[in-house]
């Protein structure tokens, strides 16, 4: 390139952190990708007047200087769709971190680069077009198995409908050999395993769906008491320590989704690489496989570039939606959507935005809604059923639920599971506390509850309103003493105290705890419900309450979630039928005289 040639060039005017601004960028569209400098650091642009641009770079901007030249490529963010991303780091543009360990060491140097899929790696194809078939976009052009747990779908692009001149025979191929050329009345189209997509565009479904089913996650508290529809979107907010990264873990290792997606959007570096270390390492429970044959994950630390940490949920969302056009129920767990915001907030600062509310940008909410409402159920564009289901946790500072991210996120979300110190203090795991929380799911998902339980929604009800008044005696014996209350209401402490310690409460580390199947869970609050109703009726009979309280079903009840194996329903009938039977032994007693 001559000196003419190089004076034509948009030149670095201004850089002010991750934010630059450009001169000679008239003609730059908005979200173009733009390579700044000499090391070609990966920049969008986000504002256009006149002749300059003003760039977000998602790279360390260190040691950059106006007069830097900028290549302006004409495409807007884009990611890497194919076989290959199943069992992937990335971080938040979608680089392969392995990748570039390997071609770097320890530290990402500026300017690193590699390709998101290996170019030169063949995959088993097996077509399922035929010439002169008629296809239409979303349709399948063959599978590969990209991991035992996953079978890729190669999908006609978006777009694109018309009728196959000519189809690949089954073999090997890498992502960017042509599979299939279709006939369109635009020309022809080649269809490789490789697709690319803006990360900022919603990939299109030809319908969405009503939420139905609840995203099974094993835990009693969620699954209960506040489900959470495959489709559906859930706040998980809490202070430092309450257990959001766990509880997270948690359910991306125990939830039936098919595929799992997990950001790490801005959290520390040792909270990340626990992730990194533990989630290779980890079994799917259902099929004794690496949990990493169908997890994606997507590391952007709080030391990472603030620009590419507010560009990684999207990165994130985006490879759902791929997933989810194949007909996979996907997860996504954004840990945390509080730091993503922290990035926009100070992106704005260097825009000189005008600030709202604790210095956030005024565009807060739109772009909260914008990400939670990426995700859903579908009826996709090749006619299968798919969901996005997300899961975002929120970090208020100081354990503050009236702060802005929490609150915004509460009007996108019809889930909220509300984390509470004081039962992480007390080693109750998960600290959900059941009198915050809520779920609006309770009737859409209450079919495929009562399918696999029938009376659940009775039931569920009956604990919670058992729990709701437990709380308000709770509150008097602060103040009077357990003692000053008669035993028709510290019978509400008694069932209360049985129900945290024997029900909400779960021990990640105990086998027969850490998972509980739905019926499982529903037999179990059963029997806890049955204790309640007989000693309620006991004690309106003139029975005492230490009467009940010293039956010998009662230790067994608490033992009872660790053991009986999740399929056994027969020893918990058993159980039932104990509790049953002790509790008509104590109404005679009772009767004949034997109770005070």
């Amino acid at each position: 390139m001559n000196a003419a040639q190089e004076g034509d060039k948009p030149r670095v005017t201004r850089v002010s952190g991750p934010v630059v601004t450009v001169k000679g960028m008239g003609e730059a569209l908005m979200y173009e990708v733009v390579r700044v400098g000499e090391l070609g650091l990966v920049g969008e642009v986000v504002r256009q007047a006149g002749d300059l641009a003003t760039v977000q770079v998602y790279e360390d901007t260190s040691m950059l200087k106006p007069g830097a030249i900028v290549e302006r490529t004409g495409e807007p963010l884009s990611l890497w769709l194919g076989p290959g991303l199943i069992g992937n780091i990335y971080d938040g543009i979608q680089r392969p971190l392995p990748a570039l360990r390997a071609l770097a060491g320890v530290w990402i140097r500026r300017g690193d680069k590699a390709d998101p899929l290996d170019a030169n790696r063949r995959w088993e194809f097996k077509p399922l077009l035929r010439p002169g078939q008629k296809v239409a976009a979303g349709q399948a052009a063959g599978l590969v198995m990209e991991t035992p747990l996953v079978e890729h779908k190669i999908m006609i692009p978006p777009g694109v409908e018309g009728t196959v001149r000519s189809a690949a025979g089954p073999g090997s191929y890498t992502i960017n050999e042509t599979l299939a050329v279709i006939d369109t009345p635009s020309g022809q189209a080649e269809v490789t395993m490789l697709q690319k997509w803006p990360v900022r565009r919603p990939r299109p479904a030809r319908e969405r769906r009503r939420v139905e089913e609840p995203l099974v996650t094993g835990q009693r508290v969620i699954d209960t008491f506040f489900p959470l529809g495959k489709g559906g979107a859930a706040c998980i907010p809490g202070g430092f320590g309450t257990g959001k990264t766990i509880t997270q873990h948690q359910l991306a290792k125990w939830s039936d989704a098919g595929i799992i997606i997990f950001i790490g959007c801005g959290e520390r570096g040792n909270e990340m690489t626990e992730v990194l270390r533990e989630f290779p390492e980890l079994k799917d429970p259902r099929t004794g496989r690496p949990l990493m044959e169908r997890t994606i994950l997507i590391a952007n630390t709080s030391n990472m570039p603030v620009a590419a940490r507010e560009i990684s949920i999207y990165t994130g969302i985006t490879l759902a939606e791929y997933y989810r056009d194949m007909g996979y129920d996907v997860a996504v767990f954004a840990d945390s959507t509080s730091r993503w915001a922290e990035a926009l907030r100070e992106m704005a600062a260097r825009l000189e935005e005008m600030p709202a509310e604790e210095g956030f940008p005024a565009s807060l909410p739109s772009r909260l809604a914008q990400f939670y409402e990426r995700g859903g159920a579908v009826t996709t564009l090749g006619g299968d059923r798919g969901s996005v289901s997300i899961v975002g946790a929120v970090s208020p500072p100081g354990g503050d639920f009236s702060e802005p991210v929490t609150q915004h996120t509460r009007r996108f979300t019809r889930v909220f599971w509300s984390l509470d110190t004081e039962l992480a203090n007390a080693r109750h795991y998960p600290a959900i506390n059941w009198l915050r929380s809520y779920s609006d799911y309770l009737d859409e998902v209450g079919g495929s509850w009562e399918r696999a339980a029938p009376g659940w929604r009775a039931l569920r009800d009956e604990a919670m309103e058992v729990m709701q008044r437990e709380e308000h005696y709770r509150q008097i014996a602060r103040l009077v003493g357990p003692d000053s209350l008669p035993d028709s209401q510290r019978l509400f402490l008694f069932i209360g105290g049985v129900m945290r310690d024997g029900f909400l409460s779960q021990n990640a580390f105990e086998p027969e705890d850490a998972y509980c199947p739905l019926e499982k869970q529903a037999a179990l609050l059963g029997v806890i419900m049955a204790l309640y109703r007989g000693g309620r009726d006991l004690i309106k009979a003139g029975t005492a309450l230490a009467a009940l309280t010293a039956l010998p079903c009662v230790p067994e009840i608490l033992r009872a979630k660790t053991d009986y194996a999740g399929g056994d329903l027969e020893g918990l009938a058993r159980l039932a039928a104990r509790v049953a039977g002790e509790l008509e032994g104590l109404n005679k007693r009772t009767a004949g005289g034997e109770a005070s």
